[in-house]
């Protein structure tokens, strides 16, 4: 095998790769990226048994072949490159060797047999069908805060996508939640996806998948069955195993019947919650809110470190109502408001609370409250 690859495209490729790849396992094969050239074509293939990542470039074949080579070695080589470097990659076969020289830079890295890398079975997908990068960016962006680290709960470990039902008709939905934070985001369900079956998406999935969805003019093809899920663009696929898990009725969770309304610009809400926060203890991070009549008071009482107060002109026209949340939680669901203006709503302080974007409910999220 023998190629010539620009420096740019080759960083691009082995840097997808090097990030699927996991840094400790116990089968070395799966360190290396599969390289695979031909026509005027290189493909470049890792895995971690989980998810499957091809990205094909354009290079130079001057002699076909095949080979693999550790990733994470490969993608720092080239990371260190000048830039414009004209790359060729070559190996022989029989020195058990892949050569990489770059102008008066010349690297020699071992390789493991084609043969033993492992390749993701084909499956056959129940529905396929194609979407906007930036539609399936804000699903995704907009959900994936509220995903679980806990592994006892492994099915909320990813985000869920599925098909629902909306005021406007069906909708293509994303869900992820921790128990103590919920997001629901809702985009318009795209051609052929009305019998996609629900799965959960795993959060490293997810973190790659965030890699296909810069360009806002690509089209993302999707393809799903019960057990994996593939997105893919005309230069990189991306496919991965789901959670084997049932995720749990969200529906439940959402209030229905939350009716005193607060109202408040987002920007100006996360910058108070910020501040006032910094005075509170790391472990606890609460903050009390304070409604009365178009003002809102945040305040943090720690008796360790010190105690912040900072008062808020915002909409609110109901009952009196004192209310704790984490700050973290506040904060992180404040940062997905797109509009000017956060409208929560509240029940009680021991009920759960619901914010939304101004009037678009296709964003909901839940905040659980905690004791001041």
């Amino acid at each position: 095998m023998k190629f010539s690859i620009e420096r740019a495209v080759l960083l691009k490729a082995v840097a997808q790769a090097q990030s699927v790849v996991e840094r400790r396992n116990t089968i070395p094969i799966l360190a290396n990226v599969l390289i695979e050239a031909e026509g005027d074509d290189v493909q470049f293939r890792a895995t971690d048994l989980d998810i499957e990542v091809v990205d094909r470039a354009p290079a130079k074949v001057e002699r076909a072949g095949a080979t693999t080579v550790a990733a994470v070695t490969l993608n720092e080589i080239v990371r260190k490159l000048p830039d414009g470097a004209l790359v060729t990659l070559s190996e022989d076969g029989a020195s058990g060797r892949l050569t990489i020289e770059a102008g008066r830079s010349n690297f020699s890295l071992a390789t493991l047999p084609k043969e033993d890398f492992p390749v993701m079975a084909s499956s056959e997908y129940a529905a396929n069908f194609s979407a906007p990068a930036p539609t399936l960016r804000r699903l995704f962006d907009k959900s994936k805060f509220a995903i679980s680290t806990e592994e006892t709960r492994y099915y909320l470990n990813g985000v869920y996508m599925h098909v629902s039902d909306a005021e406007g008709g069906k909708v293509l939905r994303c869900v992820a939640t921790d128990g103590h934070r919920l997001a629901r985001i809702d985009a318009d369900l795209p051609d052929g996806a009305a019998d996609m079956a629900g799965v959960i998406v795993p959060r490293k999935t997810v973190g790659e998948l965030r890699k296909l969805l810069d360009d806002d003019d690509a089209q993302i093809a999707v393809s799903v069955s019960e057990t994996k899920i593939r997105f893919a663009t005309p230069d990189i696929t991306l496919t991965s195993k789901v959670i084997d898990g049932t995720f749990p009725d969200y529906t439940r969770v959402i209030p229905q019947g939350n009716t005193r309304k607060l109202e408040v610009d987002a920007s100006e809400f996360a910058k108070a919650v910020d501040r006032v926060a910094t005075v509170s203890s790391e472990r606890s991070r609460a903050v009390k809110l304070a409604l009365d009549e178009d003002r809102l008071i945040l305040s943090v009482n720690a008796p360790d470190s010190g105690a912040a107060e900072e008062e808020l002109a915002v909409a609110y026209g109901d009952e009196r109502l004192e209310i704790g949340f984490n700050a973290k939680y506040l904060l992180e669901i404040a940062s997905q408001v797109d509009r000017e203006n956060a409208v929560f709503m509240f029940n009680s302080s021991g009920d759960p609370t619901l914010m939304r974007e101004g009037n678009d409910t296709s964003a909901v999220y839940v905040v659980m409250p905690m004791r001041v």
